[in-house]
């Protein structure tokens, strides 16, 4: 039984239920600790070698590090000079928050206090990427304990020397979930050894750059690697894999001096720069892309989801990070948001013609004249579009980007309301209007997008064609948007939007130990799936947390938030 509103602003209640939710975090991460410390091997435990000399990494780093020791079979060139900060600065992207009450404050504080077999799967290289993933967390949770419990662990015990999950690895999660978990975690705190440990992590996926045209390798063998075997791009790959490098890579570079993490990853941006008015959809890229030829259009499918979401996202967070230092991501974000608006966004038709939009999918057509057929199949994946028009829209002073992200944002709050447990599905197929402007509410052409073999016991709700994928696996980007859209505009009617879907969330979702995806949002029965990806504590924890918190905890105008809700100081503030 959930306690009442009323319960939870009495004090003693409050502490009592944020101290579960500390226990919670604190077994999940011994179960994960303990587990992966008695059984990784033995090139894991190998004492730090390197003499090293202090320096701009602070203290003593691992000479002996493979990736310092291997020559390349394709040099990289003297370095472009890393950007500093420009003199004319970017506009606020936080609202100018005034004073609260004593209510106010009282039932935001009581909001943000509240957040089956306890089994392990060791992914992602093996390098324990729950806990690297939920330092930041822990710290902005004000759980410095842990904290430093957990940073003690991570220095001591892993090495990305090589992986004990298996040969390959996946370049795109190394990067946003161990670079960037640890260069967040240095950035809040100052530890040096957060910081060696990410100049590991970033000389070990340069490496994964050490190609003929010095494009990466997503999957990325790292034992042959570690051998120094010749290695090539490969010929398809996605979007994503090869355009969400940057953010991290070049903060790391601005955190060690050291400028070839920022250039190798620049190179890419100035070939998409160089691609994008010219491919089948002008202002997209394909979700496809052949890094090996250096092509970026070489399929016909075209995406704000999976594989190719955030290779879009990281155009206006890195116009933040730089100060826009780099005009190149301005220019990168205007374009492919126009041309998002023209082809991918629709306006679906649901019960009360509530105005909202969501993101599909297009198909270029035939004859090469820019042109794309519309299908309406949204991902969660996708509700992180409303954040990023939103800060692409205050950076850039475009108010109508700032609407169109309150729409798109408010289209995902509506997907979460319209099924049975108040959860978003994976995947869903909308019913578009043909107007964006006006969509009045036709239940037989609703009834006609479902299809006749449905039967009326198995209806989808309301709005929606069909729930192609039903379940919800802890994923955190709608309320990322909804946190954005609330530190950008100031309204509270964004804490209440995010109040109802933790409510939501957490009911469908809590164990005993911690949360479970689920295999239907949509049943009464709802099947917990044994699995918590690391973005639980990552990003879904840490958004809803934050909506509820003082304003200037990482301030947006401050901090830039990486694809997995790590913040990096952005150039020239303090934190």
């Amino acid at each position: 039984m959930r306690p009442t509103d009323s319960e939870w602003l009495n004090p003693r209640r409050r502490r009592f239920w944020a101290g579960l939710f500390t226990i919670a975090i604190a077994i999940i991460l011994i179960v994960t600790l303990s587990w992966h410390f008695t059984n990784r091997g033995d090139s894991h435990n190998g004492p730090k070698k390197g003499t090293g000399s202090p320096g701009s990494l602070g203290g003593q780093i691992d000479d002996d590090l493979i990736w310092r020791k291997l020559p390349w079979n394709n040099p990289l060139g003297m370095p472009r000079p890393l950007p500093t900060q420009g003199t004319k600065p970017l506009p606020a992207v936080q609202f100018s928050f005034t004073n609260e009450t004593d209510t106010d404050k009282a039932t935001r504080l009581s909001r943000r206090d509240d957040p089956v077999s306890g089994g392990f799967k060791d992914t992602f290289g093996g390098w324990a990427a729950t806990l690297v993933d939920a330092l930041d967390t822990m710290w902005i949770m004000d759980m410095r304990d842990e904290f430093n419990e957990a940073v003690d662990a991570v220095d001591k015990n892993i090495s990305f020397a090589s992986s004990s999950s298996g040969d390959v690895i996946s370049l795109f999660e190394t990067n946003i979930r161990y670079l960037g978990g640890l260069v967040a975690a240095y950035d809040l705190s100052g530890d040096d050894r957060l910081k060696r440990k990410a100049t590991d992590a970033g000389d070990m996926i340069l490496k994964a750059f050490d190609t003929p045209n010095h494009m990466p390798i997503g999957r990325w063998n790292i034992k042959e690697a570690a051998e120094n075997k010749k290695q090539s791009a490969p010929s398809s790959t996605s979007l994503a894999e090869i355009g969400t490098l940057v953010l991290e890579l070049t903060r790391l570079s601005l955190i060690t001096g050291d400028a070839r993490y920022y250039d190798v990853t620049q190179h890419i941006t100035d070939l998409l720069d160089a691609s994008q008015m010219k491919t089948k959809i002008p202002g997209l890229w394909s979700v496809s892309v052949n890094p090996g030829d250096a092509r970026f259009d070489t399929g016909t499918r075209y995406s704000m989801g999976g594989g190719a979401d955030s290779a879009y996202e990281y155009f206006p967070k890195m116009m933040a990070l730089l100060g826009n230092h780099e005009r190149i991501y301005e220019r990168l974000y205007k374009r492919s948001m126009a041309a998002t608006q023209e082809h991918l966004i629709y306006r679906p038709m649901v019960p009360g013609e509530d105005d909202i939009l969501m993101t599909g999918e297009a198909e270029s057509t035939s004859n090469g004249d820019g042109g794309s057929t519309l299908t309406a199949v949204t991902e969660h994946l996708t509700c992180f579009a409303g954040g990023m028009f939103a800060l692409g829209g205050r950076l850039t002073s475009n108010d109508s980007d700032v609407d169109i992200g309150r729409r798109l944002t408010n289209g995902c709050v509506w997907a979460y309301n319209a099924t049975k447990s108040g959860v978003m599905s994976e995947r869903l197929l909308g019913v578009p209007c043909d107007d964006k402007s006006h969509c009045a509410w036709n239940e037989t052409a609703w009834r006609a997008a479902v299809g006749s073999s449905v039967s009326d016991g198995n209806l989808p709700p309301k709005g929606i064609a069909k729930l192609r994928s039903k379940e919800y696996i802890l994923r955190p980007e709608a309320i990322e948007s909804v946190f954005v859209m609330y530190r950008v505009t100031g309204d509270k009617a964004w804490q209440d939007k995010a109040w109802t879907m933790w409510q939501a969330v957490d009911g469908l979702t809590k164990t005993d130990l911690a949360n479970s995806a689920v295999d239907d949002v949509d049943s009464d029965e709802a099947r917990k799936l044994n699995s918590m990806e690391s973005f639980w504590l990552a990003e879904t924890l840490k958004y809803f947390y934050l909506v509820f918190s003082e304003p200037t905890l990482i301030s947006l105008d401050e901090c830039v938030l990486n694809t997995e809700a790590h913040p990096f100081k952005r150039l020239g503030t303090k934190l």
